[in-house]
This record gives C-alpha cells, sequence and structure tokens, in this order.
C-alpha cells in the first residue's frame, strides 16, 4: 500500500493508503479525486515499474510538480517526495513493501525532468482563518494558538490542524541551501498567518470601523505575542522581519509594501504568488519576495477594490482600481489567469511633475514644452496618443495643469488617475455593473451628463470606444481645449483609430462625415513613445490642418530623429490653428508661436 499525506488549500489534513495503481484527477472515477479548477479530469497517475513507484503526468495544463519541478514522469518516488497537483500537497511516507525494497536510483537519473531545482513551488496548506474566539478573549487566543503552535497538530482535528513539519527538500535528495531556507521561511509564513488570521477574527470582525493604523497596530500586538510562545522559528530568522511580513500580508500588501514605497520603482507585475516582477529605470527585473500563497494574493486584491465599491469573481475576473496614493491596478485572477492569481500595479510620482521635470528627464526639449504650453492656454483640443506605458496619463496631467486658473475642469476616467491641482476641479469615475448586472456607468454616460454641468474643459483620462464620438462632439460645441489620451503607434495611427471608435459608436454616419468631424475637433496630436532602453519622450507633435481629397491633412511641428545624432528639432512650419484671428488669440502668444516655429529648427537639444 502507498500512504500518502494530504494537505488541502483549503486546510484539510488527511492520510491515504492506496493500492497502486492510483489515478488523480477531478473526475468522480479518480481512485483520488482532486475537485479544483487547476485539476484536469484525468491529471495524473501513480504506479509501479520494475517493482518501484513512478508519477506520470497525463498532459495537464497546470502540470504536476515533484519536489518544487514541473514534471511529466518521475521515479522512483521516494519516502519524503513532495508531488503537488492543484491545490493538494502530497507527501510520500510509506511505500509499498516491494518499493520499498528497491534501492532508489540517483537524482539525476529520475525521470525526464525529476531534478529538483532552486526554485521549489509551495501550495498554502492553510485554510481560510475560521474564527476561534471573540476578541476580548485576546490573550486566551494567544495561549491556544502557541500551543498550536508548538505542537506538530497531531492531535488536532482535521479541520483545525496546523501541517507543523517544515517544507525543506526531502531526505536523501541534495537540496540547495537557499532554496531550502526559502521553504522554511515560506512555512513559518503561512503557519504565523493563518494563527493570526485566527486570532484577529477577519472573517466576521468590522474591520471598517478600524483605522488601517488601528488594525496593523493591533495585528502587530497579537503576532508578537504569538511568536514569544513560538519555538519553531529558528533563532537564525529576523523575528522583526518575518513578523512585519506576515502582518503586511494579513492586513497589508504583503511582499509589495516595500516596493510601493520604493521610489525607484515605476510598475509591479505579479504573475504568480511566488513570481513578481518590477520596472525600475525602465528594465524588468524579478524580485526575491513573494506570496506565501495564491490566497495572500486574492486576500490583497480584494482588500483593494472592496473600498472603491467593485467586485471581483468567478462571473467577473478581470477589475481596474486604483490605490490610496493614486497607482493604477490591475487585477485577473482564474480561471482567466491560467498559472494563479494576477497583479499588475502602475505608481505614478507622489511629486507634482512639471515641464521642467520633461525637460531634465529628456522627453522633450524646451521649444516644445513652451509650444504645448502656448497651446493649452489658448484653449487648442490636444490628443495624447501612444503605447502603452508611454507616459501619456503623466503628459496629460501635466497638460491639465498647465490650464489658466478660474476655468470650470470636468476629469472623466476609469479609474482615477489624474492628480491635478486646480481650484475649479469636478472628478468622475466610470462604474462597473453591481452582481446583479444593474448600476453600470459608462464613460460616454458621464461626458454626456459632463456637458449638462457648464464645464469650460472636459478631460478624458483615455477614450477607448464609443465615447470617442461624445469627446469630439464636446470639443466642436463650445469645449474647445479640451483633452485627451489613446492608444496609437503614430499621430496618422491615432486618427485612424479614432474613425474606428465612433464607427463602434453604432452611428450611422459617412465616413466623411466622421472625418470632418475629427478634423474640426482635434487641432494637435502629442505622439509619446517609450524607447528600447526604457526611455519616455515625445516623438512628434503634430497639427491637424482640415480636410483634402476627402483625407484629414496633418503636418508636423516637432520631431524627434535617431540619425544623425538622437535629438528633437523642430520642422520650421508656422501652426495654422494660431492663424485663425477669429479666435481673438493674444498678440503674445502669437508672437511667441512664431519665435518657436523659426527658431525651433535652428537650435536642435540632444538628447
Amino acid at each position: 500500500m502507498l500512504e500518502l499525506e494530504l494537505t488541502y488549500e483549503d486546510g484539510r489534513f488527511e492520510y491515504r493508503r492506496l493500492a497502486l495503481p492510483v489515478s488523480v484527477g477531478r473526475a468522480p472515477e479518480s481512485i483520488l479525486v482532486v475537485k479544483s479548477w487547476r485539476v484536469a479530469k484525468q491529471h495524473a497517475r501513480l504506479l509501479t515499474r520494475g517493482g518501484t513507484v513512478f508519477l506520470e503526468d497525463l498532459g495537464s495544463l497546470a502540470g504536476s510538480h515533484v519536489n518544487g519541478q514541473r514534471v511529466t514522469q518521475y521515479g522512483p518516488l521516494a519516502p519524503g517526495d513532495e508531488i503537488i497537483i492543484g491545490p493538494c500537497r502530497m507527501v510520500v511516507r510509506e511505500l509499498p513493501a516491494e518499493a520499498a525494497g528497491c534501492a532508489p536510483r540517483p537524482d539525476a537519473a529520475r525521470g525526464d525532468e525529476g531534478v529538483p531545482g532552486d526554485d521549489e513551488a509551495h501550495v498554502d496548506a492553510t485554510p481560510q482563518g475560521q474564527p476561534v474566539a471573540p476578541m476580548d478573549a485576546q490573550d486566551d487566543i494567544a495561549g491556544k494558538l502557541a500551543d498550536r503552535l508548538r505542537g506538530d497538530g497531531s492531535a488536532l482535528p482535521d479541520s483545525d490542524r496546523l501541517h507543523a513539519s517544515p517544507s525543506a527538500p526531502a531526505q536523501g535528495h541534495q537540496g540547495d541551501t537557499d532554496a531550502s531556507v526559502r521553504a522554511s521561511d515560506t512555512h513559518h509564513r503561512r503557519r504565523l498567518h493563518k494563527a493570526l488570521l485566527d486570532a484577529l477574527d477577519l472573517r466576521r470582525r468590522d474591520i471598517l470601523s478600524l483605522s488601517d493604523e488601528a488594525l496593523r497596530t493591533e495585528a502587530f500586538d497579537t503576532l508578537a505575542r504569538l511568536l514569544e510562545h513560538d519555538e519553531q522559528v529558528p533563532d537564525t530568522v529576523d523575528r522583526e522581519q518575518l513578523l512585519r511580513q506576515v502582518v503586511d500580508e494579513a492586513v497589508g500588501l504583503g511582499p509589495l509594501e516595500p516596493l510601493l514605497a520604493d521610489a525607484t520603482v515605476n510598475e509591479i507585475m505579479v504573475n504568480t504568488h511566488d513570481e513578481i516582477f518590477i520596472e525600475r529605470a525602465g528594465r524588468l527585473e524579478r524580485v526575491s519576495q513573494g506570496f506565501s500563497s495564491e490566497q495572500a494574493v486574492r486576500a490583497v486584491i480584494d482588500r483593494i477594490v472592496a473600498p472603491l465599491g467593485r467586485r471581483v469573481d468567478e462571473s467577473s475576473p478581470m477589475v481596474d482600481a486604483r490605490l490610496k496614493d493614486g497607482s493604477r491596478v490591475n487585477a485577473v485572477i482564474p480561471p482567466i489567469a491560467l498559472r494563479g492569481h494576477c497583479l499588475t500595479i502602475r505608481k505614478f510620482p507622489q511629486r507634482r511633475l512639471t515641464m521642467d521635470d520633461l525637460i531634465s528627464g529628456g522627453s522633450l526639449d524646451r521649444h516644445m514644452a513652451a509650444f504645448l504650453e502656448v497651446s493649452v492656454q489658448a484653449r487648442k483640443s490636444v490628443l495624447v496618443s501612444g503605447g502603452t506605458g508611454s507616459g501619456k496619463t503623466t503628459l496629460l496631467n501635466i497638460l491639465s495643469n498647465c490650464i489658466p486658473a478660474g476655468e470650470r475642469l470636468i476629469t472623466i476616467e476609469d479609474a482615477a488617475e489624474l492628480q491635478l491641482h486646480h481650484e475649479h476641479l469636478v472628478s468622475l469615475e466610470s462604474r462597473p455593473a453591481n452582481s446583479e448586472g444593474q448600476g453600470r456607468v459608462d464613460i460616454r454616460d458621464l461626458v454626456k451628463n459632463a456637458l449638462r454641468m457648464r464645464p469650460d474643459r472636459i478631460i478624458v483620462g483615455e477614450c477607448r470606444g464609443a465615447e470617442a464620438f461624445d469627446m469630439l462632439a464636446a470639443m466642436n460645441t463650445g469645449h474647445e481645449g479640451s483633452l485627451t489620451t489613446l492608444h496609437a503607434n503614430s499621430p496618422r495611427d491615432a486618427l485612424a483609430r479614432l474613425e474606428t471608435m465612433i464607427l463602434m459608436a453604432g452611428l450611422d454616419l459617412p465616413l466623411a462625415a466622421i472625418r470632418e468631424h475629427i478634423a474640426s475637433a482635434i487641432d494637435l496630436i502629442v505622439q509619446q513613445a517609450r524607447l528600447f532602453d526604457g526611455r519616455r519622450l515625445i516623438t512628434a507633435i503634430a497639427e491637424v490642418t482640415g480636410m483634402e481629397g476627402g483625407r484629414i491633412q496633418t503636418q508636423d511641428l516637432f520631431l524627434y530623429r535617431d540619425a544623425p545624432a538622437p535629438q528633437f528639432e523642430g520642422c520650421g512650419v508656422q501652426p495654422e490653428c494660431f492663424t485663425d484671428q477669429s479666435q481673438r488669440i493674444p498678440s503674445e502668444w502669437m508672437n511667441q508661436v512664431s519665435r518657436l516655429a523659426q527658431n525651433a529648427n535652428k537650435t536642435p537639444w540632444s538628447s
């Protein structure tokens, strides 16, 4: 008989003695049934070959892992080997008598992918934290949970048992020292995290009544009492750091906390619970920190979206949100995310950026900056286009802060990201449908409503669909100087994408009428780009000059050129939008634009 010790993510814990062969899968006819979206109907099987026990994966999408390494076949298995299939962690405790008498082959000869690697995969074996007592019995809780933490869990019922043996490499395997340390650290974090959740009773306690600082202080005090009685944590472990990590994961954002506090980190990408990448200085790098489990990632996602009135579940597995500091958040959960919960956070500078910051950073030169400032003040409608992560929102923020004081601004966004410092500002945010499918408010609805709010200018964070028509209609009906962004690779592509989005509105308009609508609404297109080395800069400023031959005509005013040397240069063209005297543009602005147009190409700025 094969004896396995099974631990599930929901906290279930059991021993099974099974006769070989053993089929593992989601289907009811499997001998070992594991119900999870990550488990195939026929996922894997354990069988004997030549008197030894082997594991064979049957082509599942999520795969089977032995000792942290994904395998298709692995064997012979030895006592202590750890098998992970979906949410189930199986540890081999005893082999059949005929297999136990066979000497195992060296690790290097095990299977086709059976050599343990440096990065061992671990599945959360802790339950979701069922409450054990009210908060006024905190000291008793600490003592009881400390007894749990000290013991090996053998006397506890299955529903409450904590797996107390560290997730270290199996005996007889030549494991990597760093991997062993990471495995032990992850085990203690999971164990303490579960105990802390039990003590805080987060499932029933109204944590909304507590401030963030009060909740964090209470969590620190509770976990400190638990650690005082915990004898399993080795003396070599930094207990203060462990305490901080567990509390961050329980009531904060876990390993993301130090990354969010690091001003040099621009973007944080959580691919799986133990795989986190960041962008720093335009380059991607992997960090050593990770979450203890998939459940910890899901808890962080819920913690982010819940205060915003948004939700994420299997029926709505994608969500856009924001942090308190304005950072943009996107989350995707299973079954859409096949490898596990995925979280992407784009940070924005806490300091209010200005044109001078863009100039010093090499994003544009002083002539282009002066031209954009004058254009915004002269109520020219500006479209900022560019690829993902090219800096469109940052530039839109800076341009919006060039608007003269005294004008009424209305910003409209999917998730509020703009950080304007204007005296007369109204911010609107779209809203997804609730669990009943009701209450959805689109960007287009907000643009229509904004027209009734007496705006001087409307700023749409990003045009993605039918709202593009309403935005252009606003620019054509007395709201000149409005600003928006969209995704496009060039000014010409931006115009084509605008046409496509207007057609998406379902309006029965001929293409010629749509192009006339665009040509009369948009004055300037500012093209942003992100270079291969991570630099973000303005590659072109183009003017929309009107219609000719059924096509929208544009002319370049400023360009960025790579050869013969990287530089910004003006095209020496007088902008036509500043020659229309019916707009009554102040003469000093006209004179400044004329000087910029004449001198910019004579004094290129080298990056």
